[in-house]
């Protein structure tokens, strides 16, 4: 056995970029995900004594 530098292309150095790739994939997924969630109810109307009332504001 040699003790050689790995090589660039080695499995080990493909594994290490495709673990980082899916990395940041996984990280960019999750933001895009919460930038598209829609926003939460958030009016007093809507909010009484800490639960939400979908009736508050209607006659």
């Amino acid at each position: 056995m040699s003790d050689a530098p790995v090589a660039p292309e080695s499995p080990q150095n493909l594994l290490a970029q495709m673990e980082r790739m899916l990395a940041a994939l996984s990280a960019d997924l999750v933001q895009l995900d919460a930038e598209l969630q829609p926003p939460a109810p958030r009016t007093e109307e809507h909010w009484e004594g800490g639960a939400f009332n979908s009736e508050a504001g209607q006659p």
